[in-house]
């Protein structure tokens, strides 16, 4: 396998032009531009819209007393259509807003959509969720809860939020991957985390 492959940065991307498309709960950006190829040469000018999106926080909520996961659901309009459901299961998460700490996002959301407050949180990972058409960047942690009195329904009435907090034993999570009723790359990415070190969190936390 070869390890000499080209390495790009900011300088290989030329921007001839920018505008607004549209700037309502979405904003989409119109970019025509250009870029450097493999070969070295420059790419032909093309357009590209680009959707700018705040940086997003997921944080995986686990009981390790009880093995148990919380989980939240609430509508999104990006599954409408979908046969399945338009409520899917999902880790809790939220954007961060000016002058916040992602952890401090974790935090934050956590009381907001289920009511519990995580401690010892751990970095998972960051990724870009679409790249081909978003910046949308997101971070993950793992937070530890007590699940004794967790779940029902919370959420911020002034941005429209009806979620509904959800517990599952960690055998059911794992399942519900398998089986498709947990579908977002979000909490797929969270819970594989956690099934190749749910051991160690165990021995730690307990």
């Amino acid at each position: 396998m070869s390890t000499n492959s080209k390495k790009f940065c900011a300088d290989d991307v030329e921007i001839i032009s920018r505008s607004d498309c549209y700037d309502g709960f979405l904003r989409v950006e119109r970019l025509r531009l250009r870029h450097r190829l493999f070969s070295g040469e420059w790419s032909e000018i093309f357009d590209r819209e680009l959707q700018h999106k705040a940086p997003a926080v997921g944080i995986l909520l686990f009981d390790p007393q009880r093995d148990v996961l919380l989980l939240v659901r609430q509508f999104r309009v990006g599954m409408l259509g979908e046969q399945s459901s338009s409520w899917p299961l999902e880790i809790v998460a939220g954007m961060v807003g000016q002058g916040e700490q992602s952890d401090e996002v974790a935090v934050r959301e956590s009381k907001e959509e289920s009511n519990c407050v995580p401690t010892d949180l751990i970095r998972i990972c960051e990724y870009f969720n679409s790249p081909g058409a978003s910046n949308e960047k997101i971070t993950l942690y793992c937070g530890r809860i007590d699940s004794e009195n967790a779940g029902g329904v919370y959420g911020l009435a002034q941005e429209h939020e009806d979620i509904e907090a959800v517990l599952l034993d960690y055998e059911e999570a794992m399942h519900a991957i398998d089986s498709g009723g947990i579908n977002n790359a979000m909490t797929i990415i969270a819970l594989q985390w956690l099934q190749l070190h749910r051991k160690d969190l165990l021995k730690n936390w307990i």
